[in-house]
């Protein structure tokens, strides 16, 4: 599956190897590209996964802020309502498409 924000790749990986939590595809570390993210500064805490990390995504000369994000340290409880250690898998908000 990929992650794609127009023409560009943000990640791609297997399906067997995304997570899927609340409706969003969550892409394992290795298949994102890391480049086309930065960190943004805005705080949330889930109260069953723990604190998110955001990132903005480059759309050419547009920052789309706060359009991916992951969960660096997730609360090892909610391992077991995901099935699986999701710490620093990425998912992305509704501008990137996800496809087959």
């Amino acid at each position: 599956m990929k992650a794609v924000l127009g023409d560009t790749i943000l990640a791609e990986a297997p399906r067997e190897d995304l997570i899927r939590i609340e409706g969003n595809w969550y892409f394992p570390p290795a298949s994102v590209k890391s480049e086309l993210l930065e960190k943004s500064d805005t705080p949330y805490r889930c109260p069953w996964k723990g604190d998110c990390q955001y990132f903005s995504l480059r759309d050419g000369d547009v920052l789309l802020q706060d359009r991916a994000w992951s969960y660096p340290n997730p609360l090892p409880s909610s391992f077991d309502r995901v099935g699986k250690d999701y710490s620093n898998y990425v998912a992305f908000w509704k501008e990137a498409e996800i496809v087959e």
